[in-house]
């Protein structure tokens, strides 16, 4: 079985940073990425620096990638909240967009400033806008585990909205546990119905490790046969408009749970590794990937990513 991995660190992974990186900073970290193996990488977001600096400079990161040769093989992507967005997005030829919805009220008018209905209408239009475009299109739809503003989420919601994500023109949803609350049981109960509605193609998880459960939630849903992800490198990542939404899975530590599990991922381990330890020092702080501060288990014991050998 072969797992596809949806590398988010550099827009999900950031926009929760009080520490900004500058754009060339950033497109390094994205060079690394795609030299670890990362063939699906979201860059950035066209959105107001006003409201996520840590996302200034998105469409420049995505025009100096688009067409270069480290990114040959690479689907880059970057999330689009309106028009005006996608606008910045078809000026440096951005290949792929991402929509971004909620499953609940509270977080649609905290997170986007409309409601869930009204933010339908907005990206039906940039949706057909980009289609026409030849953009490919993935949606995002968060608090769908629960949510820090109402608490329970219902899984008739969740599905009726994916639903209507894919019926827009999405390709895909990533299935958000935006605050980190799942756990395995409601991941096969939830993740059962998806895939009877949406199919396994469509289908993305993206899980926080708030609680720790990011793992278990993953092998939750490789077992119902769900086999597409997001992660975040070095565990970076949160929501600034959720209270407690914490650091994405690390992509360092879903690759050596997959690869000591015989699954193919196609990304290089100690390529990831390596990228933590050079994106601590640019962070100026030890990152929360537990592979990345451990390294990969050996025959003879673990060899540490700092160690020579």
């Amino acid at each position: 079985m072969k797992v596809k991995i949806t590398e988010v660190g550099l827009r999900d992974g950031l926009q929760n940073e009080k520490f900004v990186l500058s754009t060339d900073v950033r497109l390094e970290l994205a060079k690394r990425l795609a030299g670890a193996g990362v063939r699906r990488l979201e860059l950035g977001a066209f959105v107001s620096p006003k409201w996520v600096p840590q996302m200034a400079g998105s469409a420049d990161l995505v025009k100096a990638a688009v067409g270069a040769a480290e990114f040959r093989d690479v689907q880059i992507s970057a999330l689009v909240p309106n028009e005006r967005g996608l606008d910045e997005a078809l000026q440096v030829r951005a290949p792929r967009i991402a929509i971004f919805a909620s499953a609940t009220e509270s977080f649609s008018l905290k997170n986007i400033n409309c409601s869930i209905e009204e933010s339908f209408t907005r990206y039906a239009a940039v949706v057909k806008r980009a289609r026409r475009q030849k953009l490919s299109v993935r949606g995002y739809l968060s608090m769908c585990f629960g949510c820090a503003f109402e608490g329970e989420v219902k899984e008739s919601v969740v599905i009726r909205l994916a639903a209507r994500l894919i019926e827009m023109g999405c390709d895909e949803v990533s299935i958000g546990d935006t605050i980190g609350v799942a756990d395995p049981k409601q991941v096969r109960r939830l993740g059962a119905k998806l895939l009877r509605e949406l199919g396994p193609r469509r289908t993305t998880m993206h899980f926080h490790d708030t609680r720790g459960t990011a793992l278990a939630n993953i092998l939750a849903s490789l077992d119902l046969g769900i086999t597409s992800f997001d992660s975040s490198i070095a565990g970076l990542g949160g929501c600034p408009y959720a209270p407690s939404a914490t650091g994405n899975v690390a992509t360092e530590d879903v690759v050596y749970m997959l690869e000591r599990m015989g699954l193919k991922t196609d990304l290089n381990l100690d390529a990831l590794i390596e990228t933590n330890r050079w994106l601590q020092g640019k962070m100026k702080r030890e990152l929360p990937s537990k592979v990345g501060r451990a390294g990969r288990a050996h025959p003879l014991g673990v060899v540490r990513s700092s160690d020579p050998s």
